[in-house]
């Protein structure tokens, strides 16, 4: 872990309980006068806090210092997912984080199940482990849109991932925004919202599950 996330990281003193006490103090087995650093994810700062007292439930520690240390992508992608199975984006949310992925909206489309809901409390907490395994600091930015149309009116400037003669690898640095279907694909209707400079593919020919196709069409962009 290259930090441990606190919710009230910042503030003079902090105690842990119940999973991270038990992963610091059980597992890790850190001790009194250790230094365990802290991030809150909602700035760019590392908290550096001494373990001032243990007992048998919850530790105490005392922040020592701070220091500002942005770890992101010099490149933001906004990746808008049309909704699939929820256990396919938990499978690969946490690869997306470690790409660098700046934000993710699910939108409802034609071929999208509408009895999927997305829990935004669970993704978070894979997010939030994510992020403290490689450093990152912050997560990936969470939203949710009822159609199609609703997302392209606030982002029109979007490419939209298909079958396509132009490939990915023609237009990648021009990309900030990704429109990528569930497991169906696009309508024809959907397909005809975009002009075709603006519908792009992979040099496969393959079909790609949904997941495999979010991890390949961010990693070529952002890395």
């Amino acid at each position: 872990m290259q930090f441990s996330f606190h919710e009230k990281a910042g503030e003079s003193n902090i105690e842990i309980l119940d999973d991270l006490y038990k992963y610091l103090i059980k597992a890790r087995r850190h001790k009194v006068d250790e230094i365990i650093p802290f991030r809150n994810l909602l700035d760019n700062i590392i908290y550096f806090y001494k373990i001032t007292s243990i007992d048998r439930k919850k530790a105490f520690l005392n922040l020592e210092s701070s220091e500002e240390k942005i770890v992101e992508n010099t490149n933001k992608l906004h990746l808008a997912w049309c909704v699939v199975d929820p256990k396919t984006v938990e499978k690969s949310i946490a690869s997306l984080n470690e790409l660098g992925l700046d934000k993710i909206t699910f939108i409802y489309c034609e071929y999208s199940q509408k009895n999927f809901k997305m829990n935004f409390e669970k993704l978070n907490k894979i997010l939030i482990n994510s992020s403290s395994q490689c450093g990152r600091s912050s997560i990936i930015k969470l939203e949710e849109k009822s159609s199609l149309d609703e997302f392209l009116k606030q982002n029109p400037q979007s490419y939209i991932l298909d079958f396509s003669k132009k490939s990915i690898d023609e237009v990648s640095e021009n990309i900030d925004t990704i429109i990528l279907g569930c497991e169906g694909g696009f309508s024809k209707l959907e397909r005809d919202k975009f002009d075709s400079e603006k519908i792009i593919g992979f040099k496969s020919n393959l079909i790609l599950k949904s997941e495999t196709a979010a991890v390949s069409a961010v990693s070529k962009i952002l890395i």
